[in-house]
């Protein structure tokens, strides 16, 4: 996944190159490096070259920050799925695809997605809570994707999804590039969730 935070429709003022996107992608850097605790708003005023309350004429606060950064991040992952998924017409081929999308901005290591996807240990509650609700959403994809799977009917398709998504959140915990490419992981994935 590219560097800077995808937004799919930019307002004027977050256009490639516009003085808020630069702020937006320092933003993102911050965080995924440093994560939502360690980030302060002094810190991304210093690192984008802007002084104290300028910064807030274009960020309205640290929580609303990285909430737009997050949904950025789910969006633009979400349109990726959804392309790879359109162009397939089996069932299972689609869920190899969206694997393997998710997998592919899950280990890219310049990936600034991941970081705003997946933790939310450090946030106030009331920003967690939008934050599991949006995610809550992009699942959705997922969700749609195993309904419309052929498994045997005592599978339980909410914990077959969870174990799916669960497996494929921490496989960057153990994932080595080299051996095998995210397509391919993702692939192994599929087919032990096919029993093949």
């Amino acid at each position: 996944m590219s560097k800077s935070p995808p937004a799919a429709d930019c307002a004027a003022d977050e256009r490639p190159g516009s003085r808020r996107r630069e702020i937006l992608e320092i933003a993102a850097q911050l965080f995924a490096r440093k994560g939502y605790r360690g980030t302060s708003m002094r810190d991304i005023g210093e690192q984008a070259g802007v002084l104290g309350g300028s910064l807030y004429h274009h960020i309205k606060s640290k929580d609303a920050l990285f909430v737009e950064l997050h949904d950025a991040a789910l969006d633009g992952a979400a349109e990726k799925i959804a392309a790879a998924i359109d162009a397939q017409d089996d069932p299972w081929a689609k869920l190899r695809a969206a694997c393997t999308v998710l997998l592919e901005i899950q280990l890219d290591p310049d990936s600034l997605t991941l970081p705003m996807m997946n933790d939310f240990r450090e946030v106030p509650d009331h920003i967690r809570q939008q934050l599991i609700a949006r995610r809550d959403r992009f699942e959705e994809l997922f969700r749609s994707l195993v309904d419309s799977l052929p498994l045997p009917g005592h599978i339980d398709r909410s914990v077959y999804r969870n174990l799916l998504l669960s497996q494929l959140n921490v496989t960057a915990d153990w994932y080595h590039p080299g051996r095998l490419s995210p397509a391919e992981v993702a692939a192994q994935i599929v087919a032990v969730f096919q029993h093949e």
